[in-house]
């Protein structure tokens, strides 16, 4: 099925070179930072956003919450790499080649690109964490799904996929996100809950401060009033008084 694209006709192949024949008209340090970038960059990108997410959950109001949606955070990057796993005989099967092999005039920024196509690692593993991060904290996951579509981009600008091929990854990545998630947190949650009530383990779940911060609200919270002065003990003898 090496045929996907590569009839130089087809849409697929018209968006290869609009979006890499950027890359030929674009100064060399800039397609050196687009390299580093599709490369590297917004991978890197992504771990710091789950970093800064789990930071936020951990402060969540109660234990419950906190468990849940560290378990959800926990699962995103379980996801990308289970979708990398998938991956592997989808490529296999489909066997399409990269674009630069198949077509010329391609401006290619990553040298050394041997194996197969369809789908793109990167950009399965990118959207796997955003829509992973989406099911955690919705502003994490949006900013995690941009940056996947950016790293999308990125992988077609460098000249070593089609854009097909990150479309691919895209569903690949979030149907292994989504449609595992419920097995998966059903899993996860009673681990992440065993880690919250470790003494040692537990600042991994969910902050001191938050549970300090909690401790302060209930205090603050009027307590139930008791009988006034000169009325009877119970709510009877204030009857009887009278």
């Amino acid at each position: 099925m090496a045929g996907l694209a590569l009839d130089g006709s087809n849409l697929d192949v018209s968006l290869l070179y609009d979006i890499n024949g950027l890359a030929a008209s674009a100064p060399t340090w800039f397609d050196r930072v687009m390299e580093f970038v599709g490369e590297y960059g917004i991978l890197l990108a992504l771990v710091l956003v789950v970093l800064r997410c789990w930071w936020s959950l951990r402060r969540g109001e109660d234990r419950e919450s906190a468990t849940a949606s560290v378990a959800a955070l926990v699962w995103a990057p379980l996801a990308a790499g289970i979708a990398l796993l998938v991956n592997i005989p989808i490529r296999g099967f489909v066997e399409r080649p990269r674009p630069f092999l198949s077509h010329k005039g391609l401006d290619v920024l990553v040298d050394g690109k041997t194996d197969y196509s369809f789908v793109s690692d990167h950009a399965t593993m990118a959207m796997a964490i955003g829509a992973g991060l989406f099911v955690a904290h919705r502003k994490f996951g949006l900013l995690a799904i941009a940056l996947a579509l950016a790293e999308g981009f990125c992988r077609v600008y460098m000249g070593v996929h089609y854009p097909t091929d990150v479309v691919g990854g895209f569903a690949l990545g979030t149907a292994v996100t989504l449609l595992l998630a419920p097995l998966a947190l059903m899993l996860l949650t009673p681990l992440v809950s065993t880690v919250a009530r470790s003494p040692r383990l537990g600042r991994l779940v969910r902050s001191r401060r938050a549970g300090q911060s909690s401790l302060r609200l209930a205090a603050d919270l009027p307590g139930p009033r008791g009988p006034r002065a000169g009325t009877g003990a119970g709510p009877g003898e204030n009857d009887l008084a009278a």
